[in-house]
Order: C-alpha cells, then sequence, then structure tokens
C-alpha cells in the first residue's frame, strides 16, 4: 500500500470512528426513557422523583391547572419505560401520576388535591420536584382560588390582550403582563368565568368587548375594564364546557373547551361519576378483577366466599362505578354499601340476608315494650288525626276513642300493637306504641298540624245593556174651526158644534197606563185625517212639532204634526259577593228572594213551598305549590220574572267552570251577549208608498236591546289576619 492510499484509508477510518461515535451518542439520546416515578416527604416538604436512563440537558418546560389541580411537565425526546401509564402514590398532596407519551415527547402529569407552587432540580439522572408545604394549608377545601400569588408592589399595566382558536375548537385568551410576578384570581360566577390581575391597570386601548362568536368556540364575548387597582375580565361561553388555566413567563393562557359526547362510549350512563379507568383481560377470576377496582377506587371490598367465575372484558375510558355496575349484572352479583365498605355476594344471598335481618326486626318489634305520648294539636282535629294514623276515614275514628278497633287499613302508621285516642275537649292525641312508631307520628304530627291558608274570592257579576229605538211618526190632520184664535194658540172654549170630546191612554208594552188625555176631535173619528203618533218604550213622553197653515180668512186650518222620538238608553248592574274560606274547603254565599208557591201532597192537600231567586256564589279554592289558585265556581244571578197563573217565573243566569288564576289575578269565566231588533212600519196604503211624499203618511219604529253578562273573579290569598277585614 503505497502512501497516498495509506493517507486515504487513516482518513476514512477516522470518518468511521466520528460518524459511530455521532450515531451512538445519538441512539443513546433517543434512548432516554422515564425508569421509575416515586414520592416522598423530606422535611415537610413532598418531592416526587423521576429517575431516567439519561441525564436530562435541561430542566422541562411545565405548566399548572387550576381545576383540576394538576402540573404537567414536558420532557422532549425521552420515552415512557414504566410500561404502564399511571402510578397511584396517595401520599401528602399528590393523588397520582400520568406518564403519557405522545410522539417523541412524554409529558408527566402530577394529580394534587389542591394547587400548589412548585420547584424543578436535576440530580445525575433524576429529576426532583419539591412541592411547597402543605400542612398549613387545611382540608382541601379550604383552599383559595387564587391562581398566582402577587408579588409586585406597584401598581402595573397589562401590555396585550389577545384570542385565539386552538385545535378541537378550543379557544385560547392568552395575557401578557408585565411581569411573572402579577397576582391572579381566576373563579367560575355561573355561567361566566371571571379572571382578575391583582396589582394591575388596563391601558385605555385595551378597555374593550370583545366579540369572538365567529370563530366557533364556546367563547361569546370577553368584556376587560379596570375594577379598582385590579383588571377584571369576564369571559362569557356557552353550551357546555371546562376550562384550563395556565401561566409560562409574563404570559397567562386560559382554555376554554366544549365538553363533548361521544355516543360510542361508555361513559354516559346515568349516575356515573367516578373516575374513569380502562380496563383489558382475558379470562380474569372476578375476585381478582374487583381487588384491581378496589386498589383504584380505595375501597374495602369484602367479596362473599360464593363469588367465582372468571371473566373476561375490554372497557376504555369508563367511570369506575359503571365498570363495577357492569361486572356485577354479568356474573349476577349485587353490592351492599356501608361508609367505605363493599359488601359484594350473588343477589340471592343478598336477598335472603336482608329478609332475614327484617324478621329478625320485626320479632324485636313484637317483643319491644310499648310507651304512651300525648301530643297538643293547634289546627288539626285530633278525631281526624287519629283516623289517619289508624288508616281510615274520619267515621272509623270517630267518637273520639280510637283503640286499636280503629283499624287494619292498609295506610295504617301504627304498629299491630299499637292504639290512639283522640279527646275532643282538648284536642289532644294519646299515642301507645313502640319508640320507632311515636317518632314516625311526631314527624307525621308536625306536617298535618299546620295552618290552613286562607283565599279571599270576589265576584263582580256585570249586566250591561244597550237600548237604543227610534221612533219617528207624523200626524197630519185638518179641521173647520167656526171660531177664530190667534196665531199660535189653541182655541178655547167650548167645542163647536159637530166635534166631540174624546177620552185616550198611552200605554207602553208592559201593559201599564202610563198617561191619561182629554182631547177634542173634528166631527169625523180621531179628528186628524192621518193619525200616526210617535210612541216610546219607556216612560218618556214623545217629543211634538206642530206647524198650523190658515189662509187670509183664517177659516181653514191645516194642521200638520209631526213628531219624533230618539231614546238612547244605557244600564249597569253590578252584583260583588266576597266570600273568605280556607284552602279545599268550599264556601256559599247567597242573597235574593225565596217565592212561595203552592204543591199539591199525596192525599190531595196543598202545601206552600217556597222557589229561590237568589244571587249566590259557591266556590272551592285549592292553592298550588308555585301560588296560584285553582278555583271551582258555581254563580248565579236569578231574579223574579214575570207573574203566571202557577206562580212567578225565575229569570236564570248560571256559571259554573274549574279556572286557574295567579294570586290576585282577574279572569273573565263567561259571558252571555243577548241582542234583540225589531224594525216595524205603520203607513197608511198607497200615500205610503210614493217616494219622498210617503214619508208623510207612514211611521218607522226600530228597537234595538243589547244586553251581556259577565262574571269577574279576583282570587287572593290571605297571609295577615287583618287582610280580611
Amino acid at each position: 500500500m503505497d502512501h497516498q492510499n495509506m493517507t486515504a484509508y487513516r482518513a476514512l477510518r477516522y470518518i468511521g470512528v466520528a460518524l459511530g461515535a455521532a450515531l451512538i451518542s445519538l441512539s443513546a439520546y433517543a434512548q432516554n426513557a422515564i425508569e421509575a416515578v416515586t414520592g416522598s416527604i423530606q422535611g415537610g416538604t413532598e418531592v416526587i422523583r423521576i429517575d431516567l436512563t439519561q441525564p436530562l440537558a435541561a430542566v422541562p418546560t411545565g405548566f399548572s391547572i387550576q381545576v383540576p389541580a394538576r402540573i404537567a411537565l414536558d420532557f422532549p425526546g425521552v420515552t415512557n419505560g414504566l410500561g404502564r401509564s399511571t402510578v397511584d402514590i396517595n401520599q401528602g398532596n399528590l393523588k397520582s401520576v400520568n406518564v403519557v407519551q405522545a410522539g417523541e415527547r412524554t409529558r408527566v402529569v402530577l394529580n394534587l388535591k389542591r394547587i400548589a407552587a412548585y420547584k424543578t432540580e436535576i440530580q445525575g439522572k433524576s429529576l426532583l420536584i419539591s412541592l411547597e408545604s402543605t400542612a398549613a394549608a387545611g382540608p382541601a377545601v379550604a383552599a383559595t382560588s387564587t391562581f398566582a400569588e402577587n408579588g409586585n408592589r406597584d401598581t402595573l399595566p397589562i401590555k396585550n390582550l389577545d384570542f385565539r382558536r386552538g385545535t378541537g375548537d378550543t379557544g385560547k385568551v392568552v395575557v401578557d403582563l408585565a411581569n411573572d410576578q402579577v397576582g391572579v384570581d381566576i373563579r367560575q360566577q355561573g355561567q361566566t368565568l371571571v379572571v382578575e390581575f391583582m396589582k394591575s391597570s388596563l391601558p385605555e386601548g385595551l378597555r374593550r368587548r370583545l366579540d369572538v362568536a365567529d370563530f366557533g368556540t364556546p367563547v361569546q364575548t370577553i368584556t376587560t375594564f379596570q375594577s379598582g387597582d385590579r383588571v377584571r375580565m369576564v369571559i362569557e361561553p356557552k353550551g357546555a364546557w371546562e376550562h384550563s388555566a395556565y401561566q409560562s413567563g409574563n404570559q397567562f393562557v386560559v382554555e376554554v373547551r366544549p365538553q363533548k359526547i361521544d355516543p360510542t362510549k361508555l361513559t354516559q350512563g346515568p349516575g356515573y361519576n367516578g373516575e374513569k379507568l380502562s380496563l383489558n383481560f382475558q379470562n380474569i377470576e372476578v375476585r381478582a378483577l374487583l381487588q384491581v377496582i378496589a386498589d383504584f377506587t380505595n375501597f374495602n371490598v369484602v367479596t362473599s366466599d360464593s363469588v367465582t367465575g372468571s371473566l373476561t372484558l375490554r372497557l376504555k375510558d369508563v367511570p369506575w362505578d359503571q365498570a363495577l355496575d357492569i361486572i356485577l349484572q354479568a356474573k349476577g352479583l349485587g353490592m351492599r354499601k356501608n361508609g367505605n365498605v363493599l359488601w359484594i355476594a350473588p343477589k340471592d344471598e343478598l336477598d335472603a340476608k336482608e329478609k332475614r335481618d327484617l324478621e329478625s326486626q320485626a320479632a324485636i318489634q313484637g317483643l319491644e315494650p310499648l310507651r304512651t305520648q300525648s301530643f297538643q294539636l293547634n289546627y288539626a282535629k285530633a278525631v281526624t288525626i287519629a283516623g289517619q294514623l289508624n288508616g281510615v276515614g274520619i267515621a272509623g275514628a270517630g267518637g273520639g276513642g280510637g283503640g286499636a278497633a280503629g283499624g287494619t287499613g292498609s295506610a295504617r302508621i301504627l304498629s299491630p300493637r299499637g292504639s290512639v285516642i283522640a279527646e275532643p275537649r282538648t284536642n289532644q292525641l294519646f299515642v301507645s306504641d313502640i319508640a320507632s312508631k311515636l317518632d314516625q307520628v311526631q314527624q307525621l304530627i308536625s306536617k298535618l298540624d299546620i295552618p290552613v291558608r286562607q283565599v279571599l274570592i270576589e265576584a263582580r257579576i256585570v249586566e250591561a245593556t244597550d237600548t237604543f229605538s227610534k221612533s219617528l211618526g207624523v200626524r197630519l190632520g185638518g179641521g173647520i174651526i167656526n171660531g177664530r184664535s190667534s196665531f199660535g194658540t189653541t182655541p178655547t172654549g167650548s167645542p163647536p158644534p159637530g166635534l166631540a170630546t174624546t177620552t185616550y191612554s198611552v200605554t207602553n208594552t208592559g201593559g201599564i197606563t202610563t198617561s191619561t188625555a182629554t182631547a177634542t176631535n173634528p166631527l169625523f173619528n180621531n179628528g186628524n185625517f192621518i193619525n200616526l203618533p210617535a210612541t216610546s218604550n219607556d216612560s218618556n213622553s214623545p217629543g211634538t212639532f206642530a206647524l198650523s197653515l190658515f189662509n187670509s180668512s183664517v177659516s181653514r186650518m191645516l194642521n200638520l204634526e209631526i213628531s219624533a222620538l230618539e231614546a238612547d238608553g244605557k244600564g249597569k248592574v253590578v252584583s260583588s259577593p266576597r266570600v273568605v274560606t280556607a284552602d279545599q274547603t268550599k264556601a256559599i254565599i247567597e242573597q235574593g228572594t225565596q217565592l212561595p208557591y203552592q204543591t199539591a201532597t199525596s192525599s190531595g192537600a196543598t202545601s206552600i213551598a217556597f222557589q229561590k231567586a237568589n244571587l249566590s256564589l259557591e266556590v272551592t279554592p285549592q292553592i298550588t305549590p308555585e301560588g296560584n289558585i285553582i278555583l271551582d265556581l258555581d254563580v248565579s244571578n236569578d231574579s223574579v220574572g214575570q207573574a203566571t197563573s202557577a206562580g212567578f217565573a225565575i229569570n236564570t243566569k248560571h256559571v259554573k267552570t274549574q279556572v286557574l288564576v295567579e294570586n290576585g289575578g282577574t279572569v273573565v269565566i263567561g259571558g252571555i251577549y243577548t241582542l234583540t231588533e225589531t224594525n216595524n212600519t205603520d203607513k197608511v196604503p198607497l200615500l205610503g208608498d210614493i217616494p219622498v211624499v210617503g214619508n208623510l203618511f207612514k211611521t218607522n219604529s226600530r228597537v234595538s236591546n243589547k244586553q251581556e253578562m259577565l262574571v269577574f273573579i279576583t282570587p287572593k290569598m290571605i297571609t295577615d289576619r287583618n287582610a280580611a277585614r
């Protein structure tokens, strides 16, 4: 080998060695993995130790989550070498550790009982995570909602506020703080999320309301404003959502993501709210599977010796209580819980044991000594309560004596050996029974012996009438008067020869005479050759307009009389009965007249009976739980009608219904509308048919009667004794 070849060979050798060293280094870096995760308490400080195969080049970055309380650390280029993803520690503030590998990085999540600050330190191939002492923090329920404590003395401005859309329809609110010492408080108020930055000011350009509904995330609006020495930000999401918050340096991020429901998963069972787990076993014994669930839930599980068999199952992301229910149903098992102890046995065995326990309790009750206790009732009647205790009605408990003779009804509260005596004079109950039954009687009386609410019902019955009648009449007449008279006056003295004196009367439709007058008529009947006087339907006299036509000798006079009547009458009759009654108690109030009439008996004799013509209100109120009132109403407004040979007729107006009314409200429960129209025309044949001029030879009468009855009901609950006065 010459010198040139030797030099080339050595160069290739050095290059190969360098490449091999680089590959070894890369391989070592790629093979770095988490070997173990342990937890301990050193000097009152909780320390989590993460052992790796290779030392870390730098401290991993991480963030904290307020709800649920978690600390997450990301290890780039590190794999999960534990062989499992969950490490249960249950020591101090630390519940468990999740190690999840995603691609070329691994995330370690510390599941805490309450949020705490942490510090990280690299020691050789291990990473130490120190949590702050939680001894003085008290129980988890007393933890403060402050996300980060404030370390600033001066008020510093917030630099920027932005909103971004993340993966999976997640909305991110990013706030650039002045430094990493700004205190942050985040809490949920109803359907909004409130974030407060302590010792901070908000520049004018950031005081605005952001409408981010178009981004397609649960976040709809973000409102930021100054509140004292704090900056408050109100995030308003919609629908079902959950949030998380973390801070990296001087950047604070709030993530709001929707709660997605996957119908293919078995996590949507009703009433299951346990922590989720995944199970994948082939032919595992049921007893061993129950032990796995016991270790996961920290419950004490007692398994009966009769629980045998094996089971194959695959469950992913299922609440542990639902997984336990599936296992019990698959093997026909039952469960009884007592504190933190679960007793699991076949259902038949559980039922048999419970039956034996109940039989022994019944036997003990049969031997337990009786006690007698008196109960003073304030509002309810003792006889009524005694009947209810015996499982019978009021009649069964009547007489004041209860004893055991009252009853064996299915609703009997007393034991077979128990008895009750009601004393009406003092309104007391004397109950003899075992101690447990006396406690039940005491609870029942405390719920039944309460004052009954009262209701004031006011009814207003309105009868409105609208009568319109018009009457137009014409009286046209003429005659020869021998004597002269002054203009505009009626001649006086005795009637001339050939004239007659007639007495006539004006009557209305009711058949009652309203006026009587005497008139002097011409030789022919009624004096006027046209006599169509106007009449009225009531006691009003029609108006009269007279015009006399005469010649120069005043020997003839033509009397033309036109009369017209237009009457417009309206009337209203209001009846307002009122009554006060207790809840679910019928009340009746009436006022009116009793009309006598004769009736025949079986022996042929006659007797006097009475028929009512009353205004009556019958009502039964029922108060609903929401404060409304249900009314069973029966309203009548009767009046005396026309007289007949058999007696007086009764004009009846009646409404019976059931309505639901709010307290103090008014409702119209009925209305009867009557309209009567009558048109009459009296005319002289032929002459009355002449257009225009024919109006002088006829009379038109039009009558329109309108009548309506309305019933208004107003119920009011009485909360004060003075309210009913």
